[in-house]
């Protein structure tokens, strides 16, 4: 580009705004994200497709997981994960990964509303993903507990381990034996099996909680049904109607309950179960002798004994019970009272039954009154990847306080109550802290792995941990950052950031979505410095300055590679309730280690497609999608998930040339307004450095322009003779304004002096003037008596009259007229001074014996009958 120059009448000042265009050359084809290049996947609202977004690599592909955590599996709201391809740019579909089918064995699982998919990550180094679904539970007796379920599924898409950290053995895991006295003594059969059955509707039977096997003696021992044939109480009951009375001449009770400790309890028994035996029988055992050692082993194998005495045998006939109930007593474990049961008869069992379920279930020590553990955790709430698995949030355990909970390959690490109590005291319980809420990790100066936990209902203004986690379980907080207003959520969104690329934290960025400023709810950031000491100070905020709208800037963060080619990585915020809740995504530039604090882009939900909303409820960015070696940014939204390409990033070099090396202000080559002026040229050179693939369009890239402007004026250069600097401003950057400065000298005669005006110059003789004149006219020359003139001062002219002389209008020309010189006046009037004109003799320069002529003023006068006086007066000033 060439830029012609000049000493002609404009102000030497436009040179830089015209030079100014560069910044806008070729800019709008090297900024940050393409509105224009974005690919959209579409899913089921009512579903929540796009609650979360991942980008991902798995079997040479690249993909984009989407988490619908209200979608169906059957008749269940399971939730589940889609995956999208992102390899190719037509409308290939997402597909659904059906991974609401996971399931624990043993256990009475609810996987309706789980919500699996609420939390995905993405693990690059073997090309899995964990997600997750808090709302997981299971029964256990009449309780319904929420611990919690992630699953990692493979490279494959196939589900490969499931995370259960929360998950506690059931109080209701019991194995219970029932030993039925089956002789010939017992009549009606019948009663007998309605008992068997309405007890066995009080059991929890399922798995993970109450199995049930049943042996019936009398003479022999036979096995009715084993502990793990039946896993349902409505199969179980069946099972129990199906039992014929087997009949004996005697009731061999010993051998009976040999048999059930021996044998019935290793069919299906389960290691850590409850051992239940309940003996029904209604008479005394033949084999007594060995009841002793047959009860006693029982007991040591860990077995709750119940007894049950039906007097029905002994009430027909009138026989003393005595005997019979002491034998009885002896069977039942201690305290008689809670373990040992007598009816009259068959029929009277009905009447036992509801305390015998009440007595055998009262042995899980339900928590009622102490508050819950890890019952309620909901673990899965969110999730991190960390160097040795997977680091989970639970938000419910003990009593919604919440804790932090971490799955290895080793087994799962739950950290004490005790750990947290510092932090969390019990005082402040009901206030449901929520920690958990949000979970990450840092590494420190020292190369140690941290981790960070948001709990932002604590004391309702909100609470980040930061601490230690050993595999022990010993859990040490080593410092907690405040919220500073009720109900801001402060905390609930967490990342650490790693601004330089140098392998250590630089920042930590704490999201505070529901901070309420100037009447609506703006959200706001809070970026605190890691110090090489790891202790974290409060550096500044991310906050917007636009008003009047609900914006939650917060709600999701997500770090991105370098995009400017400055070497800082770079922020994306989500804001998903701006625009009437369509939503945002703000960019933030990384600068040294920390975070630009004004936004650099903004990409608004209707830019992308109409009908958006909650656009920036998540956000990803780790791959480069469409191979031009810039990661593109995947952002979720109700119903929907945004690719959004990234632009390369181009530098631009600059280089300016001046034509003549040397300017003489007395040569006139050029023609410029019907004037002879000195002319200069100027060659700008740009060149364009890319750090990324871009298209080679010629007649894009390629500019030549010529632009002729003025180069000097009074105000602008101070001194001819010494240096001139000329810069030309580019930027791609708005906060890095770079500029090229080119020196030149312009060349003068003799040293530098002021204008001298004589007295006598500005002396003129006394005119007077006729009272039938009505116009006068004040015509002034100037003129340089001595040597050239480098600076020219400024002129002051004051008109002043005797009262009895009236102005009728006084008229000050808005350009003065002057002769065909080089040098310029222009006069200004100063404020609340009508009769006073400032004038600025604009020339860089004035020879000796040059001259200027100008009308200084028009007046119009009114005359009285009165003589009068009008006095005009010269003064000369500098600045």
């Amino acid at each position: 580009m060439v830029v012609r120059t000049g000493s002609g009448e404009e102000s030497g000042s436009r040179v830089l705004n015209e030079l100014k265009f560069i910044e806008n050359f070729g800019g709008g084809l090297c900024f940050n994200f393409d509105m224009k290049n974005f690919k959209v996947f579409s899913g089921s609202k009512e579903a929540q497709f796009g609650y979360t977004v991942q980008q991902h690599e798995a079997g040479g592909r690249q993909w984009l997981l989407v988490g619908a955590p209200f979608e169906s599996t059957g008749k269940q709201q399971t939730g589940d994960v889609y995956r999208c391809p992102l390899d190719t740019r037509n409308s290939a579909n997402c597909s659904r990964l059906n991974l609401g089918i996971l399931s624990l064995d043993n256990i009475s699982e609810r996987k309706d509303k789980m919500r699996l998919g609420m939390t995905l990550t993405s693990n690059p180094k073997d090309n899995s993903f964990v997600t997750c679904g808090p709302l997981w539970s299971h029964e256990c007796g009449s309780s319904l507990y929420s611990t919690g379920i992630c699953s990692r599924v493979n490279r494959n898409f196939r589900l490969s381990h499931t995370i259960a950290p929360a998950l506690q053995r059931c109080e209701t895991l019991m194995d219970i034996v029932i030993v039925l006295d089956g002789s010939n003594s017992i009549y009606p059969w019948y009663e007998v099996q309605d008992f068997i059955i309405n007890i066995l509707h009080k059991f929890y039977i399922g798995p993970g909680q109450t199995q049930v096997g049943v042996v019936q003696y009398a003479s022999t021992v036979v096995h009715e049904f084993s502990l793990d044939e039946y896993q349902t109480v409505v199969d179980v009951v069946e099972a129990a109607r199906n039992i014929n009375q087997r009949g004996g001449e005697e009731t061999r009770t010993a051998l009976g309950i040999n048999v059930a400790r021996s044998e019935a309890f290793k069919r299906g028994g389960r290691p850590g179960a409850h051992k239940v035996m309940i003996v029904i029988t209604d008479g005394e055992s033949h084999d007594s002798p060995e009841l002793v050692q047959a009860v006693t082993d029982s007991k040591r194998a860990n077995i709750t004994m119940y007894a049950i005495a039906v007097l029905g045998y002994y009430n027909r006939r009138g026989i003393n019970p005595e005997a019979f109930l002491k034998e009885i007593k002896f069977i039942a474990s201690d305290p008689d009272e809670k373990h040992f049961f007598k009816v009259t008869d068959e029929s009277a069992l009905k009447d036992i039954v509801d305390a015998l379920g009440e007595r055998i279930f009262s042995l899980e020590g339900h928590n009622q009154g102490r508050g819950y553990s890890l019952q309620m955790a909901q673990a899965g709430f969110s999730s991190h990847l960390v160097k040795d698995g997977v680091l989970l949030g639970a938000v419910g355990a003990y009593d919604w306080n919440g804790a932090v909970l971490k799955e290895t390959k080793h087994g799962k690490v739950v950290p004490p109550k005790s750990s947290y109590q510092d932090e969390f005291p019990d005082v402040l319980k009901n206030h449901a802290a929520y920690l958990g809420y949000s979970v990450g990790s840092l590494i420190s100066a020292r190369g140690s792995q941290l981790y960070v936990a948001g709990a932002p209902r604590f004391n309702h203004t909100g609470k980040v941990i930061v601490f230690t986690l050993k595999n022990t379980g010993n859990l040490t907080i080593l410092q907690a950052l405040l919220g500073e207003q009720i109900g801001s959520y402060f905390g609930s969104e967490l990342l650490s950031m790693d601004v330089d690329s140098d392998g250590h934290t630089d920042c930590l960025l704490v999201a505070a979505p529901m901070y309420y400023s100037h009447g609506w709810e703006r959200g706001k950031v809070y970026i605190y410095s890691v110090t090489p000491q790891t202790s974290f100070v409060l550096q500044g905020v991310l906050e917007l300055s636009d008003c009047c709208q609900n914006s939650r800037l917060g709600s999701a963060l997500a770090q991105i590679p370098d995009m400017n080619g400055d070497g800082f990585r770079e922020l994306a915020v989500g804001a998903p309730l701006e625009d009437d809740h369509q939503g945002a995504v703000y960019i933030f530039y990384g600068q040294d280690k920390t975070t630009q604090p004004q936004y650099r882009q903004r990409l608004s939900a209707a830019s992308f497609s109409a009908g958006l909303q909650y656009f920036g409820q998540s956000l990803h960015g780790v791959l480069d999608v469409n191979a031009d070696g810039l990661v593109d940014l995947a952002v979720g939204a109700l119903g929907a998930a945004v690719i959004i390409w990234s632009r390369s990033v181009v530098q631009i070099q600059a280089k300016l040339t001046f034509e003549p090396q040397k300017v003489n202000i007395f040569n006139k080559d050029c023609q410029q307004g019907g004037k002879e002026v000195t002319c200069m040229s100027l060659t700008v050179c740009l060149s364009l450095d890319s750090k990324t693939k871009i298209r080679t369009d010629i007649g894009r890239w390629n500019k030549h322009t010529n632009i002729s402007v003025s180069l000097f004026d009074m105000v602008s250069v101070a001194a001819i003779g010494k240096i001139y600097a000329l810069a030309c401003f580019i930027s791609l950057n708005p906060s890095q304004l770079s500029w090229v400065q080119l020196n030149k000298r312009i060349m003068r005669e003799r040293a530098t002096c002021s204008l001298c005006i004589h007295e006598k110059s500005l002396d003129s003789p006394v005119f007077i003037v006729e009272s039938g004149r009505r116009r006068m006219v004040v015509f002034a020359q100037l003129e340089n008596q001595g040597e050239n003139a480098y600076r020219v001062p400024k002129l002051a002219i004051a008109v002043s009259y005797q009262v009895k002389v009236y102005v009728g209008f006084m008229s000050w020309p808005p350009f003065p007229t002057q002769n065909q010189s080089d040098i310029q006046i222009e006069c200004y009037a100063e404020e609340r001074l009508a009769s006073q004109r400032n004038c600025n003799i604009t020339a860089p320069f004035m020879k000796s014996l040059a001259k200027v002529g100008v009308i200084l003023m028009e007046h119009f006068l009114i005359w009285n009958m009165s003589l009068g006086f009008i006095i005009i007066s010269f003064n000369q000033f500098s600045d």
